[in-house]
């Protein structure tokens, strides 16, 4: 008899081990593709949120602008170029913000006429800007700009210096 209550003593430990073991690995990829979710629902809110500050910003200021017949600047394009580095070292948090803290720089030329705007000076405006972000300083240099209707800025980002967190 003592052998049956160790065989079934053996058995009820190893059944509640590989229950212990699955509940943990379990909980661990849960886990883990809820924060994957989440980062992804974070990067896409911080886009969204900066898409609807650019448009509001670009309503109002078409709306003061309206009654004028001249050609205003009603929107600002920025194109980043990151080939300096590999898709796996872009921060998606950091490009966003890169973009908006250039379109920052520029929303208070929109619904100015366009004549009245220098495109040298507003090159001059962020080429060989630095901005320093949570993990790294990127340094911006204008490689080209269109200025109609519309301000297209091709700009080319380089690290200059990345804080890792300890």
């Amino acid at each position: 008899m003592g052998k049956v209550n160790n065989a079934g003593y053996k058995f009820f430990i190893c059944f509640l081990t590989g229950m212990l073991w699955g509940v943990i690995i379990g909980a661990l990829g849960i886990s883990t593709i809820i924060s994957y979710r989440m980062d992804a629902f974070y990067e896409e809110i911080a886009y969204l949120e900066n898409t609807i500050t650019d448009k509001d910003e670009k309503l109002e200021k078409l709306e003061n602008s309206i009654n004028q017949s001249s050609i205003v600047l009603k929107d600002i394009i920025i194109d980043l170029d990151f080939s300096s580095f590999s898709k796996e070292q872009i921060d998606k948090i950091d490009s966003i913000s890169i973009e908006k803290a250039i379109k920052e720089k520029f929303t208070s030329l929109l619904g100015k006429e366009v004549k009245n705007l220098d495109a040298d000076i507003l090159m001059q405006v962020i080429d060989k800007r630095i901005l320093k972000f949570d993990a790294a300083e990127y340094q911006l240099t204008v490689s080209k700009l269109i200025l109609s209707d519309v301000l297209k800025l091709w700009v080319k980002v380089s690290v200059t210096e990345v804080h890792y967190p300890y």
